[in-house]
């Protein structure tokens, strides 16, 4: 068993901010490899955030964010549970980097939940036609579809899109690693994105 030294347990505990004991576990889990005992407490901390996703969160703050000089601007509403972690510089740190994401990326919805079923059928059947206009059969037809209503959602809900920050993860991921990181259940709630002359 590899021996855990007291600047691994900080190095992973600054990557992910959890406590110095589950570090430690984490660490002795992982043979000492930082990388897999970041992997065991995301782990962890998504079990973590499942559990407390049911939570009311009615506290939190609106974020602004404006570029281009004015021409582009962002408001995002972002709820935790308490006040004492809506005053956190990680809180504040979050929101704002959400209403960056919103001004960057455009999206129309916070969520999948939010879009009507109507308007999912739809897409659906757009992406099934032009698969079958291909001269595709049927079943692969339905995988092309369903491949690009994927690309849709990761397109237009917030939650779906690619971080700005670190491409490799979704913004629900960084939500969920701020909900580990802080114990609190934290959603975003809503948003709106103004561009001059629109």
């Amino acid at each position: 068993m590899a021996e855990i030294t007291a600047n691994q347990v900080k190095e992973l505990r600054a990557r992910t901010g959890a406590g110095i004991i589950d570090c430690k576990n984490a660490l002795a889990e992982a043979g000492g490899d930082l990388e897999k005992a970041q992997m065991l407490l995301r782990a962890k901390g998504l079990a973590a955030a499942e559990r407390k996703s049911g939570r009311t969160a009615k506290e939190g703050l609106v974020a602004s964010y404006i570029h281009g000089e004015g021409r582009l601007g962002v408001l995002v509403e972002v709820n935790c549970e308490t006040d004492f972690v809506a005053r956190t510089q990680e809180f504040k740190t979050l929101a704002r980097d959400v209403a960056m994401q919103i001004a960057a990326s455009d999206p129309r919805y916070v969520s999948r939940d939010e879009i009507q079923a109507e308007t999912v059928t739809a897409e659906r059947e757009i992406y099934h036609a032009q698969a079958k206009s291909e001269g595709k059969p049927d079943a692969i037809a339905e995988r092309i579809a369903e491949g690009k209503l994927e690309k849709w959602f990761a397109a237009v809900c917030l939650l779906d899109q690619p971080f700005i920050r670190d491409d490799s993860r979704k913004v629900a991921d960084v939500v969920k690693d701020a909900i580990a990181r802080t114990g609190e259940n934290i959603q975003i709630r809503r948003f709106a994105r103004f561009r001059l002359g629109e």
